[in-house]
């Protein structure tokens, strides 16, 4: 329990610092007069590029796979689970908005449940042991 408390914290520090990835290039795409969908686009993949280098490197490297397709099948899935957690927070922001909710409520909402949605499929499906 005490292991899996350690790694719950040392993710937290990781989604933190893919977020900051994240919003750090949007503003400076959008600084360079990227349009703001392209740009949240290219920002949203690179702060899942910086999450899978701190995820396989510092959070689940005992279960990392060390190569070939399994290393492959894990970067897919770590995708899927990206997409997952970006599917789950734009229903929820959406919900909210439709709702009447304010949006930067919902959003923050979306960032809890996505990063608990991102956590159950890492640490039980894509690094799961075994893999």
């Amino acid at each position: 329990m005490r292991g899996q408390r350690s790694r719950l914290m040392r993710y937290l520090g990781a989604s933190v610092l893919a977020l900051g990835a994240d919003l750090g290039s949007f503003l400076l795409l959008l600084a360079a007069g990227i349009f703001a969908a392209p740009a949240s686009a290219l920002s949203y993949a690179f702060g899942i590029f910086v999450h899978w280098l701190i995820s396989s490197r510092a959070v689940f490297q005992d279960t990392v796979a060390s190569g070939g397709s399994a290393r492959l099948r894990q970067q897919v899935l770590f995708v899927l689970s990206a997409v997952a957690g970006l599917t789950l927070t734009t229903f929820v922001v959406g919900a909210g908005a439709y709702t009447g909710f304010d949006p930067r409520i919902a959003k923050l909402l979306a960032i809890v449940a996505s990063f608990m949605l991102t956590w159950g499929l890492r640490s039980r499906i894509v690094f799961r042991s075994g893999n």
